[in-house]
C-alpha cells in the first residue's frame, strides 16, 4: 500500500467553512497525485461538530458528495484529536480488502469561531465529563497533573519542556503553512509566558486553529510505501490507568506498527509526534521507544530531536507552533512526513530521510495511531 498524494491548507484563523477546508486540502492532494475525483473509490472523512448555527451539518457525508460531485461511499470517522490518524488507519484497512484501489482520506475543522462556548464545550467532550470535569480537570489541568506525576517520578523540569516548545517554534518559522510561519518566539518568551494551569505556561499548550489536510492512499505502487500502522485505545479516565506518566495506547500502537513495518527503531529518520502539550511530546519519546523511561529529557537537552539532531521531531512545528485543528492534525502529520521523504520541505528539510513516523493522539492517550512510511 502506498501514498499517492498529500494536501494541506494553511493552519490559521481564516473563516472558511469546514467543507471549504476539506475541499481545498483534497484538491491539493489530487493534484499532487495527478488524479481527479472520479478515480477515487471511497472517501474516509474526519471532523467534529465544532459549530452551531448555519454551519452545523449532521449529514456531512452527503454534503461532501455534493461538493466533490461523487456517489462513492463516504465514511465519517470521529476520533477527536486522533481523527486524522484513525481515518488513515481505517483507509489502510479498506485497501487490505482489495475491493478498493484509491482512497481519499481527509480531515477538516473550522474550530476557531465566534461562538467560543460551543467550541470549548465540544473540545471538553473529548474527555470524561462527569467525574474529572466536575472537579475542574479540563485538558490543561489534566495534562498538568500528569506532568507533575512524571516530574516527581523522573526529575524532569519545566526548562526541558521549554526546550521542546522552542524547538517546535523554530521549525514552524520555516513552514509556510504553519500559524507561526516567520513569527519567531524566543526561549525567554516561552519561559516567561503566562501560567495556564500550574506549572504549565501558555507556550506549553498547542494552538487551536482552523485547517484541513488530506492524503490519497492506493494499492498502486508509488515512491512512498506505507510500511506499518498501529491503532490502540485506552480508558477515558487517565487516573484509572496503572501508569499515569505514560500512554499505554501509544506503546501498543507503536509495537503493532513496528512489527508490521519490520524495521528497527534506529531506522526511523524523522517523526511527527503529537505535542498537544509539550509534556506529551516528552514522554511520547519514551512510549515510542526513542528513549528509555525517564530519560527523554536528557536527549532533549542534547538536541537529539532538533532539526539537525539524530532524529528530528516535528519539523513542521508540531501542534504547538503549526497549530492543532483537531481532526485534521493526524493527516497534517502525514503531509509533513511524505513531503520530508520526497525532499520538498525547503529550509526545514531533513538530510536524506528514508523512513518517517507519525504519532497521533486522541484525548489524554485515549486513542492513538502510529503510522510508518518509507521512501522507495
Amino acid at each position: 500500500m502506498f501514498v499517492k498524494g498529500v494536501g494541506m491548507t494553511r493552519f490559521d484563523f481564516s473563516q472558511k467553512y469546514w467543507w471549504e477546508l476539506a475541499y481545498e486540502a483534497a484538491m491539493e492532494a489530487l493534484e499532487d497525485a495527478k488524479m481527479n475525483i472520479s478515480q477515487i473509490d471511497i472517501i474516509i472523512f474526519s471532523s467534529m461538530s465544532s459549530t452551531d448555527g448555519s454551519e452545523h451539518q449532521t449529514h456531512k457525508v452527503s454534503l461532501l458528495a455534493e461538493i466533490f460531485k461523487t456517489n462513492v461511499p463516504i465514511i465519517e470517522v470521529p476520533a477527536v484529536c486522533a481523527g486524522g490518524g484513525v481515518a488513515f488507519w481505517v483507509g489502510v484497512n479498506f485497501l487490505r480488502t482489495k475491493r478498493y484501489r484509491n482512497i481519499l482520506v481527509v480531515g477538516a475543522e473550522h474550530l476557531v469561531e465566534n461562538v467560543s462556548e460551543v467550541v470549548v464545550d465540544h473540545i471538553l467532550s473529548a474527555s470524561e465529563r462527569f467525574l474529572e470535569q466536575m472537579e475542574g480537570a479540563l485538558f490543561p489541568v489534566q495534562n498538568a497533573l500528569l506532568w507533575q506525576r512524571y516530574q516527581q517520578k523522573y526529575g524532569a523540569t519545566m526548562d526541558d519542556l521549554a526546550l521542546i516548545s522552542y524547538k517546535n517554534h523554530q521549525n514552524a518559522v520555516l513552514n509556510e503553512k504553519a500559524y507561526f510561519y516567520q513569527r519567531p518566539v524566543s526561549l525567554e518568551q516561552i519561559k516567561k509566558s503566562p501560567v495556564v494551569a500550574s506549572p504549565f505556561r501558555l507556550f506549553d499548550c498547542s494552538l487551536s486553529v482552523n485547517g484541513g489536510a488530506a492524503a490519497i492512499i492506493s494499492r498502486e505502487r508509488t515512491d512512498i510505501k506505507i510500511l506499518g500502522t498501529g491503532f490502540a485505545t485506552d480508558t477515558i479516565l487517565p487516573f484509572s490507568r496503572k501508569d499515569e506518566t505514560h500512554f499505554l495506547a501509544t506503546k501498543i500502537a507503536a509495537k503493532e506498527a513496528y512489527r508490521e513495518a519490520k524495521i528497527r527503531l534506529s531506522d526511523i529518520d524523522v517523526a511527527e509526534i503529537h505535542d498537544a502539550f509539550s509534556s506529551v511530546e516528552l514522554f511520547s519519546y519514551e512510549d515510542l521507544g526513542f528513549a528509555k523511561e525517564g530519560e527523554g529529557a536528557k536527549l532533549v537537552r542534547e538536541g537529539y530531536f532538533n532539526l539537525d539532531g539524530k532524529v528530528p521531531v516535528n519539523p513542521s512545528g508540531g501542534l504547538k507552533a503549526k497549530g492543532h485543528p483537531i481532526s485534521a492534525t493526524g493527516l497534517a502529520q502525514v503531509y509533513e512526513i511524505v513531503n520530508q521523504l520526497r525532499k520538498r520541505c525547503g529550509k526545514r528539510q531533513i538530510k536524506n530521510p528514508k523512513i518517517g513516523l507519525c504519532h497521533n493522539i486522541g484525548g489524554a492517550g485515549g486513542s492513538v495511531t502510529v503510522l510508518i512510511f518509507k521512501k522507495i
